[in-house]
């Protein structure tokens, strides 16, 4: 897995070309922990996506697999207040070593937050 790091304005429309069905065994897990991240003045959690760029060949060191959870914040939240959800979120994942080590098993090199429908944050 790689190390946290955040790109604001990462277009996930653009790089969405295959898509896995889910990620075995952890639904429960990613919609529980996700869920109580805000509260609903904050930000409403949606789900996640797992996705697969199948376009890519495996041995590639570009991310090839990974998961799209997804929020829906105040579009007049400021920038300082989205990069504190991005950060309160990625870091709720983070702390979570047993879903984070399953993840990485299931093959996922990135885990993303998106707060909107343009946008995506890494993770890690």
């Amino acid at each position: 897995m790689r190390l946290p790091r955040f790109l604001p304005g990462f277009q996930s429309a653009a790089l969405l070309v295959g898509l896995a069905v889910s990620v075995p065994g952890q639904a429960e897990n990613i919609d529980l922990l996700m869920s109580d991240v805000f509260t609903a003045a904050e930000a409403t959690y949606i789900g996640y996506q797992s996705v697969e760029r199948t376009d890519i060949p495996v041995a590639s060191a570009v991310d090839r697999k990974y998961l799209i959870v997804d929020f829906r914040i105040d579009p007049a939240t400021g920038h300082e207040q989205l990069q504190a959800s991005v950060h309160k979120a990625c870091m709720t994942l983070l702390r979570d070593r047993e879903l984070i080590r399953s993840l990485s098993d299931a093959g996922y090199d990135m885990v993303s937050v998106a707060f909107d429908r343009q946008s995506q944050y890494d993770c890690l």
